[in-house]
C-alpha cells in the first residue's frame, strides 16, 4: 500500500501531496523536507528507488516535476513506477501534454484525477478510458451547475 504521493519541482516546491494514512502535520512537513532533499540530491542516472526509515521510496522525474511515493516494505517498486507513469498519462490525457503550470492552476483537477485512480493508497481503477469518462462526466456536471447558477441570479 502506498503511504503518500508527492509532486515537487526541481526547485523543491511542493505542487501536490496525497496522504493515505493519518499523519500529523509536523510529520508531514518532515517527510516532505526529507523527500525533496534526498531525491533532488541524487544524480540523474541513479536508481529511482531508495530506502528511508521503514519505507521504500520510488520516484520518477517528468520534465520539471518529480513524482515521489512512499511504499510499505513488501510492495513492488516496479508496480509503483507503473502507477506513477499511469497517473502522468492520465494528467497528459486531460491537460494535453501536462506541465507544472497545469498542476499549479488546476490543482483541484489533478487531485480529482488522482482520487479517481487511487483510493486508500491502492489502485482503484486501471482503465484509462473509465477514468477519462468519469472525469468528463464530472466536468459536464460542473459546467451544468455553473451555468445554472449564473442564469438563476
Amino acid at each position: 500500500m502506498m503511504r503518500f504521493l508527492l509532486l515537487f519541482s526541481r526547485q523543491g516546491k511542493l505542487r501536490l501531496q496525497k496522504w493515505f494514512l493519518p499523519i500529523t502535520e509536523r510529520e508531514k512537513k518532515k517527510i516532505i523536507r526529507d523527500m525533496t532533499t534526498m531525491v533532488l540530491a541524487r544524480k540523474p542516472r541513479t536508481c529511482n528507488f531508495l530506502h528511508w526509515r521503514d519505507l521504500k521510496i520510488v520516484y520518477k522525474r517528468y520534465a520539471s516535476l518529480y513524482f515521489c511515493c512512499g511504499l510499505e516494505d513488501q510492495d513492488n517498486e516496479l508496480l509503483a513506477l507503473e502507477v506513477l507513469h499511469r497517473y502522468v498519462e492520465l494528467l497528459d490525457k486531460y491537460f494535453g501534454n501536462v506541465c507544472e503550470l497545469d498542476i499549479i492552476f488546476n490543482f483541484e483537477k489533478a487531485y480529482f484525477i488522482l482520487d479517481e485512480f487511487l483510493m486508500g493508497g491502492e489502485i482503484q481503477e486501471t482503465s484509462k478510458l473509465s477514468i477519462a469518462k468519469s472525469i468528463e462526466a464530472s466536468d459536464m456536471l460542473q459546467e451544468f451547475f455553473h451555468s445554472r447558477r449564473w442564469k438563476s441570479t
